[in-house]
C-alpha cells in the first residue's frame, strides 16, 4: 500500500498519541507507524492497571485509561494507523527535508513531508534476572508486567527491584496479595522519595516486607508452577521466601532497532535534538519523548507532551516558511481540519 502525508510518527506510544493531536491543530496530517498490535506503547504493553499522578489535571489516572482519552483526543483528525509493523527504512527524495519516502516491514510506503520519532526506549523488552530454569516458570509464576491486579489477589507475592516500578506495584499490591516481600540489593531504593516514604511506612506497620540486602539467588516449584524464591546477601546469608509469583522489574533492555541506521546522532541509545525545536540532525526529522534527549532533560509524559507540541509547531514553519502564522489558543481556535 502507498499513502502521502504531512507527517509519519514513528510510535503510538502516549507522546505519539499527543503528537497527532499537535500535528491537528498545525493543521498537518499524521501517520503513525508501531510495531505493536494496539496503540500506547509501555502503557498498554507493560502497565496498562497502573496509576499515574503527575498527568496534569488528573489526581490519578490508570495508563489505559491515559491512552484511552489520548485516542479521543487525538480522533477529531482521523489520524491513519499502521500497527503490527516496523519502520525499516527512511529515504529522502529532496535535499531540504521535505519529501522523504518511509517503507515499513509489512512492505507499507508512506512519502511524507516530514517525520516524528516518539518511539520511546525503541524495541524493548525486560531485563530478566540471571537465574537458572528461568523460563520453566515464565510462563505461569514469572510476570515483567501487571496487567491484572486481581491475578495476585490472596496470593504470595515477591518483587525484585529498586526503582518506581518495584515500589509503586509494592504499595498498589500489598492491599490485594496474601502478601508482599520486596526484594532489593540495598536498603536505599531508586524510586521517588514520596513512594520510598511511603514504602517504609508501610513497611513498619507490616503490610509488606522489605528483604535487603538482598539478591535473587534461585527459583523452586513444580511443573513451572512457583513455590520459593531462593534469596541470598552479599555477606552469603540465604533466605527461602514463599511466592506464588516473582515480579522482577529492573527495567527495559533497550534496543534502537533500524533507527541506529538512520544517520541521526546518537548519544548513548538516545538521538540527541535540539530543545527548542525537537529536530535532529537530518532535515525534516524530529524525536520526541524518553528517545529524545538534550541537556537536563526529563524524562516524563508530560515533558514529550511538550515537545510534541513543539515539534509540530517547528514542522509547520520548516514546511510553510513563508507563512504569516498568529499562534492562538485552543479555546479560540477550536479543534478539527
Amino acid at each position: 500500500m502507498q499513502y502521502e502525508t504531512d507527517v509519519v510518527i514513528v510510535g503510538a506510544g502516549p507522546v505519539g498519541l499527543f503528537a497527532i493531536f499537535e500535528c491537528g491543530m498545525a493543521k498537518l496530517k499524521a501517520h503513525v507507524v508501531d510495531a505493536f498490535e494496539k496503540v500506547g506503547g509501555q502503557c498498554s504493553a507493560l502497565y496498562p492497571e497502573k496509576p499515574i499522578y503527575d498527568i496534569a489535571a488528573y489526581p490519578s489516572i490508570t495508563a489505559a485509561d491515559l491512552i484511552d482519552q489520548l485516542e479521543k483526543q487525538a480522533a477529531p483528525f482521523f489520524p491513519t494507523y499502521h500497527l503490527n509493523q516496523q519502520v525499516t527504512q527512511l529515504t529522502p527524495l529532496n535535499n531540504d527535508g521535505t519529501e522523504w519516502l518511509v517503507q515499513t516491514s509489512t512492505g507499507t510506503e508512506i512519502k511524507t513531508k516530514s517525520i516524528i520519532i516518539a518511539a520511546g526506549v525503541g524495541a524493548f523488552g525486560p531485563n530478566r534476572p540471571p537465574l537458572d530454569h528461568l523460563d520453566m516458570y515464565e510462563k505461569n509464576s514469572i510476570h515483567y508486567a501487571v496487567r491484572n491486579k486481581d491475578t495476585y489477589k490472596d496470593k504470595h507475592i515477591v518483587i525484585a527491584g529498586g526503582g518506581d516500578s518495584a515500589v509503586d506495584w509494592a504499595l498498589i499490591l500489598k492491599d490485594i496479595a496474601a502478601s508482599v516481600k520486596v526484594v532489593h540489593r540495598r536498603a536505599k531504593f531508586r524510586a521517588a522519595p514520596d513512594s520510598e516514604e511511603k514504602l517504609n511506612i508501610a513497611a513498619s506497620k507490616g503490610e509488606l516486607e522489605l528483604v535487603t540486602p538482598y539478591q535473587l539467588s534461585g527459583l523452586q516449584g513444580t511443573n513451572g508452577i512457583l513455590s520459593h524464591v531462593d534469596v541470598e546477601s552479599l555477606d552469603g546469608q540465604k533466605r527461602s521466601l514463599q511466592a506464588d509469583y516473582l515480579l522482577p522489574f529492573f527495567g527495559l533492555s533497550m534496543n534502537l532497532g533500524p533507527i541506529a541506521e538512520w544517520g541521526l546522532n546518537l548519544e548513548k541509545h538516545h538521538i540527541a535534538v535540539d530543545q527548542a525545536t525537537s529536530s535532529t540532525n537530518r532535515k525534516g526529522i524530529y524525536a520526541i519523548g524518553d528517545i529524545a534527549t538534550y541537556p537536563h532533560k526529563l524524562k516524563l509524559i508530560l515533558t514529550g507532551f511538550a515537545e510534541a507540541a513543539q515539534a509540530a509547531h517547528a514542522i509547520r514553519t520548516h514546511l510553510y516558511p513563508d507563512e504569516i502564522t498568529h499562534f492562538e489558543y485552543s479555546t479560540t481556535k477550536g479543534v478539527g481540519f
